[in-house]
């Protein structure tokens, strides 16, 4: 089997030596869950950590010098990760490409906005952030609590997406029933309900992760853009003409007439991403295909595959977790 190169997001660093001594903390002090199936779960700094993520976290935690020009996207597994990368890579980089010569219609958008949190790739790429040109675009899974003291002293901007927990949950299971089928024969999908509900699940529990960034924005909306997928869908060019601005380079007078954002927005739906022929072959890491980052994308699909006692564990805790907070994911039952 051909042995793929790792990616070097901190070159000074001695990366195998640090690997072994992420191991070793992991192995001797943190809990550990195996309920996921992808790898074992351990409980880092207020979060469930997937272990193949934990060195490369540890590295970024302690050597990650942030710039102020940096833009990281922020969001939990599964709550539109792959769409707002599209949006935030078409929207910065608009006067570079055309639609005809973009490279969405080339590459994957996670080969164009990498996660500084994981170190999974099967291309040969060795990534040098002190070569990107500004502004330096990446992404995370990590809850603000955890992220480098230098991402939160700095003056870059944090774009966070957050997903009604009913289909953000469905999302993963079916993500996961995917790339590991036995799962279905280890668990029914009311038992992960209950998982997730609980907070053991990959950088959960949700509520912490969602509520840590929303009180982040209100505090600081400068340093923190909070968006809701829904009100993406629901009104999409009113919430690009709030990204953009966020991000600097809000859209002209004359873009907006030109129907800029309009095309922006069609060009970086699921649907059309989905058929582009670099999203139905590949794999952006070893284990993840192209396409299984497209599947519905809708709002509300939940309601197709979880029963009425799940629906209100749900309700349940997000009464109980958001309660006095100001944030609210409606649903109806």
């Amino acid at each position: 089997m051909e042995e793929h190169p790792k990616i070097t997001l901190f070159p000074s660093i001695d990366v195998e030596n640090n690997e072994k001594d992420s191991k070793i903390i992991v192995e001797s002090t943190l809990p550990r869950s195996t309920k996921h199936p992808r790898s074992p779960l351990y409980f880092y700094q207020g979060f469930w950590c997937p272990s193949d993520f934990l060195p490369n976290i540890i590295d970024f935690q302690n050597h990650f010098q942030a710039k102020d020009t940096d833009i990281i996207i922020a969001t939990k597994p599964k709550s539109g990760t792959t769409w707002l990368k599209s949006l935030v890579y078409s929207i910065v980089n608009r006067t570079r490409f055309t639609l005809s010569n973009h490279p969405l219609r080339t590459k994957n958008p996670h080969e164009l906005i990498f996660f500084i949190d994981a170190k999974n790739t099967e291309k040969n790429v060795s990534l040098d952030l002190s070569n990107m040109e500004p502004p330096r675009l990446m992404s995370t899974h990590m809850p603000y609590s955890s992220l480098p003291t230098s991402v939160k002293e700095s003056e870059c901007r944090i774009v966070c997406m957050a997903r009604n927990p009913l289909d953000t949950f469905v999302s993963m299971w079916k993500f996961l029933t995917q790339i590991h089928p036995e799962f279905l024969q280890q668990m029914t999908i009311d038992n992960f309900s209950e998982i997730f509900c609980n907070g053991e699940e990959s950088f959960g529990p949700y509520w912490d992760h969602v509520l840590g960034y929303w009180k982040e924005s209100l505090e600081r909306p400068n340093k923190v853009l909070f968006v809701k997928y829904e009100d993406m869908k629901e009104n999409g060019i009113f919430e690009m003409k709030r990204l953009a601005e966020f991000l600097g380079c809000g859209f002209s007078m004359e873009e907006e007439k030109q129907g800029v954002i309009e095309e922006i927005v069609k060009f970086c739906s699921l649907s059309n991403l989905k058929e582009m022929e670099v999203n139905k072959t590949g794999k952006v890491v070893p284990v993840f295909e192209n396409k299984l980052f497209f599947r519905k994308g809708e709002v509300g699909d939940w309601v197709n595959h979880l029963s009425p006692i799940m629906v209100e564990r749900f309700d349940r805790m997000m009464k109980e977790k958001f309660i006095g907070s100001g944030l609210e994911f409606k649903i109806s039952l």
